[in-house]
């Protein structure tokens, strides 16, 4: 039987029908609703690049059931965060210091650090290295992406 569920997806009001209740938002967001920012990684919530905003909470959509989820509450992807036009600081942050390097982290390191600079708006070193310690990059361009967060706080 079909499950219907309401969200609020980057200022969108969206419907998607559902077989299951307990599936996944990254699901949703991914297959039904064409986002490529939330990834894929672990499946388990442990490395980060699922991480999306829940109400301005960074949380792991990998391990959130659709269910979970009221109408009234706002889903931001990294799409939603910012544009190619006017991209969030932390997006321009990122891209100033070419903290990318494969890429696949990025999406969570991106939504983790946002969410930190929403409650925190000038974080130390040792701040930004706690929250982004569940996140995880096998590329090793940790310094450039604390850099990043730093550079992003200055401008805020």
């Amino acid at each position: 039987m079909a499950h219907t569920v309401s969200l609020n997806v980057n200022g969108q009001g969206i419907t998607a029908s559902l077989d299951d209740p307990e599936t996944p938002l990254l699901y949703v967001l991914r297959d039904d609703l064409g986002l490529r920012g939330p990834r894929f990684g672990c499946g388990l919530g442990q490395c980060g690049a699922c991480t999306i905003h829940v109400d301005g909470q960074a949380i792991r959509s990998c391990v959130t059931p659709i269910s979970s989820l009221k109408p009234s509450q706002k889903i931001v992807t990294l799409e939603g965060l910012g544009s190619p036009e006017a991209p969030h600081p932390v997006q321009q942050a990122f891209i100033d210091e070419q903290a990318a390097q494969c890429g696949y982290c990025i999406n969570g390191m991106i939504m983790q650090s946002a969410a930190l600079l929403s409650t925190n708006k000038r974080p130390s070193e040792d701040d930004i290295r706690q929250a982004l310690a569940a996140n995880l990059c096998r590329c090793g361009t940790h310094l450039r992406i604390v850099r990043a967060v730093k550079r992003a706080s200055e401008t805020l």
